[in-house]
């Protein structure tokens, strides 16, 4: 019995390499044939290999293919309410690295070089959403990184390295497709340091980060850790060449109108202001937003000089609030409205719960973001009880939506 099982192992082999089944650790059986489990591994290899470079010569930048400058504004414009200036500025500048990268080596003695943007605007005038919303069309890798957990090198908190990670990981760990591939940082501002004059103490998350980030925005070969993190010395890096890499940078900059009010010799509020500076629009200083209002604040002007193209976004007023609220694409009622409806259920809104909503979060001082906690408070309830429920239909009205925001204490969501 035993040689008979001993015999069967010996004639069944794999159909690619020969070797019988006591040679392989074990073979998988199909209808006219087997594979062991070092071809199927090579195989899967292959395989790997094929769709990388099927990928690769899919992902080939044709400049007749690329999306023009408006193409890519129209396409923000579905998703993002207003924001004219820096909208053309972002697609400006994303055209302009795709051109780059077609640039043909060696065949001219112009090098084009690369133009990093800086954009400066108020919390929830929506620099963020921007870099999500172009993060869908483009034909190279994108990832967006938030400053605040850089620190530098030994302490605690992550290396300016690895901002470059989710580059990679973005990339598939493709080096050659994260070195031509965008990074959006966020919170740009929190590294700043604290006033304008050379910091005379340690500062881990400031004046250092800057200074590390030198390297990243001019173009340089970066040691970068494959898992993030803190680089330790038994650790392998992956050597990245930032010189064909597009930076752009966003952060609110809280309280940089007084220096851009400073030297416009104006004041934010108040009677006093001369004459002459009559024509200076006060509710948006943030237009007249100048290198040196940066260094005022806290950037170094090595940092600043490696951002040259410098944006702005404007505050939100009502009427871009209520926009916001219904028109793009992904709309925060459209969301709701979805929602209800894969429970079979219509969700309507009355028209004056709209303007209700607006005028809270005004109110309260939420910008954008506050709208949707202030819809979610709103709906709770129903979200809470129409599942359990067999009703179609549900209308939200004005004396519903008072009602739940008086039950809720909304002050909470108030913005310090």
């Amino acid at each position: 019995m035993e040689e008979n099982n001993k015999s069967s192992r010996t004639k069944r082999r794999c159909s690619f390499c020969g070797r019988s089944e006591s040679e392989v650790g074990f073979l998988i059986t199909g209808i006219n044939g087997c594979i062991c489990d070092s071809c199927a591994e090579q195989a899967h290899e292959i395989v790997q290999e094929a769709l990388n470079q099927k990928k690769k010569a899919a992902g080939e930048l044709n400049l007749n293919e690329l999306p023009k400058p408006k193409e890519i504004k129209s396409f923000l414009d579905q998703y993002v309410i207003g924001q004219d200036d820096a909208k053309r500025y972002l697609s400006v500048a994303v055209y302009n690295h795709y051109k780059r990268l077609l640039q043909p080596k060696g065949e001219s003695d112009v090098e084009i070089e690369k133009s990093n943007i800086i954009m400066v605007g108020s919390t929830g005038t929506g620099k963020t959403l921007l870099a999500r919303t172009i993060a869908k069309l483009l034909h190279v890798p994108f990832t967006i990184v938030d400053a605040t957990v850089l620190t530098e090198a030994g302490y605690v908190g992550e290396d300016i390295e690895s901002i470059l990670t989710r580059l990679l990981q973005v990339a598939d760990y493709n080096v050659a497709e994260a070195e031509r591939g965008i990074v959006f940082i966020d919170e740009i501002d929190k590294i700043a340091r604290k006033g304008d004059n050379p910091s005379i103490t340690r500062d881990v998350s400031g004046e250092g980060v800057q200074q590390g980030l030198l390297k990243l925005l001019e173009g340089s070969v970066v040691n970068v850790p494959p898992q993030g993190g803190r680089k330790h010395p038994d650790q392998k890096m992956i050597p990245v060449d930032t010189k064909n890499i597009l930076f752009i940078c966003g952060g609110a900059f809280d309280g940089i109108e007084r220096k851009i009010a400073q030297r416009l010799n104006t004041n934010v509020v108040g009677y006093n202001a001369a004459k002459e500076q009559v024509k200076i629009d006060r509710s948006n200083l943030m237009q007249y937003i100048a290198p040196q209002d940066l260094k005022a604040f806290g950037l170094i002007p090595e940092i600043i000089g490696r951002l040259p193209v410098l944006t702005y976004l404007n505050p939100l007023d009502r009427n871009a609030l209520r926009s916001i609220l219904t028109e793009p694409k992904n709309s925060i009622i459209k969301q709701y409205v979805k929602l209800f409806e894969m429970d079979g259920v219509k969700l309507e809104f009355q028209p004056e719960v709209f303007d209700y909503i607006v005028d809270k979060a005004i109110e309260y001082k939420l910008g954008a973001r506050g709208l949707r906690s202030i819809v979610e408070t709103i709906i709770t309830d129903t979200m809470f009880e129409i599942p359990s429920q067999d009703v179609k239909h549900f209308v939200v009205t004005l004396d519903y939506a008072k009602a739940q925001i008086g039950k809720a204490n909304l002050s909470r969501l108030q913005m310090a």
